[in-house]
């Protein structure tokens, strides 16, 4: 057996031992509920408040503005619905074609109610066009729903510039953080930001846990009705443990926030890989991306074949999200990029976290290089299968 190199941290992380440790008190032993009026519950309330001041405190916020959800899909379904009861008079929204699919499935039906949606586009390196943004805003727009960060590529969005925009036509502004928060610094003090989503699986807390930031004096309106839970903001019983490592991993987060060795390991895999395999590209910006994350293109190889080899030596990557997992369509993302057949079928992302060792890095570099080999050796893809696939799209865009 194979020791296990995990690098697919965008897709989940692994548990952080110093989280695990906060948590477990509130599984064992402070088991109270933090809404009951003895002091057996309230001493959990108390330590349900300190998770709420460690969430905002990374994210620039008031504890008020913080509200805890079950993770990223609940949050984003949330956000959305309560931007849209704040204006019911307006019926457009604006989001891209790169988001994660718990906004664009959401997206999507409120299409068929009547809603009108703008998907923006981005360029070959995965960029928003501000332009575009600004073109597609009216007077009618209730809501702009745009990603901080991009979950296969790393890419980033500018954030501060897309909520100025939407903020001058009167547009509420939702970020899906789950991809940044916990990676780069964000400050929401000063970000033009009504809504922000977050996932604590993403940042070394366990799954089933997210927050919510509700900027102060947003007309909220609650997804699930209920008790009075988080200050009527969402209902049901709070999941103490959850909450009380993600504070602790936000906490942890914020203390590591500027640490360059993710960054550096990122590099030294990207730069080694390009190095070491021809007919290789970076799918994304080269610089305006995440400092855990590289996606890259092999061409003339599958990227479920690569997967399954790297398996075969315990490394863990992803061809793209892990909700789209199993499906034999192209990355949404990728081909919103518009990348050639032989990138888009080939293309593998890697993504690291502080858990990140050197000689992990080094391992992939030993045996990916011979994986890539191998699979082109027998792949039925070629330079002269790539003429003739650039020849066909030529054609198909001239039509």
């Amino acid at each position: 057996m194979n020791p296990v190199i995990y690098l697919d941290n965008n897709a989940t992380t692994a548990v952080d031992p110093l989280v695990l440790e906060a948590m477990l008190p509130y599984l064992q032993t402070f088991y109270g509920n933090p809404s009951s009026m003895h002091s057996f519950g309230g001493q959990v309330g108390r330590a349900l408040n300190q998770a709420r001041e460690q969430v905002a405190a990374l994210l620039g916020a008031d504890p008020t503005e913080i509200v805890f959800t079950s993770g990223g899909t609940e949050g984003n379904t949330t956000a959305i619905y309560a931007a849209l009861a704040a204006q019911p008079q307006k019926r457009h929204i604006i989001t891209t074609q790169v988001e994660h699919a718990s906004v664009l499935n959401v997206c999507k039906h409120l299409e068929k109610q009547g809603y009108r949606v703008t998907y923006l586009s981005v360029d070959e390196q995965g960029c928003l066009d501000l332009l575009e943004l600004e073109a597609a805003l009216t007077g009618d727009t209730a809501l702009v729903s745009c990603m901080a960060a991009n979950n296969e590529t790393g890419v980033l969005f500018p954030i501060e510039a897309v909520g100025s925009l939407a903020r001058s036509y009167g547009a509420v502004v939702h970020v899906d953080a789950v991809q940044a928060v916990g990676k780069i610094p964000l400050d929401l003090q000063r970000l033009p930001v009504d809504l922000l989503t977050l996932s604590g699986h993403k940042l070394h807390a366990p799954k089933g846990i997210g927050a919510l930031y509700v900027r102060r004096g947003f007309r909220f309106r609650s997804l699930l009705l209920g008790g009075h839970q988080e200050r009527g903001r969402r209902a049901g019983t709070e999941n103490v443990p959850g909450i009380i490592a993600l504070g602790k991993a936000a906490e942890l987060a914020q203390a590591h926030l500027g640490d360059p060795q993710e960054r550096l390991l990122r590099d030294r895999l990207e730069q080694g890989l390009l190095q070491r395999i021809p007919d290789v590209q970076v799918n994304g910006h080269p610089t305006q991306r995440l400092p855990n994350t590289t996606n890259l293109g092999f061409k003339f190889v599958e990227g479920e074949a690569i997967l399954f080899w790297l398996n075969k030596y315990g490394i863990c990557a992803s061809s793209g999200s892990a909700c789209t997992s199993g499906s034999l369509e192209p990355s949404h993302v990728l081909r919103a990029m518009g990348l050639p057949y032989t990138v888009l079928h080939g293309s593998i992302r890697f993504s690291l976290s502080r858990f990140t060792q050197p000689a992990e890095v080094e391992r992939v570099l030993e045996v990916l290089p011979g994986i890539i080999e191998h699979l082109r050796a027998i792949s039925p893809f070629s330079h002269e299968a790539e003429d003739w696939l650039q020849q066909q799209e030529r054609e198909l865009a001239r039509r």
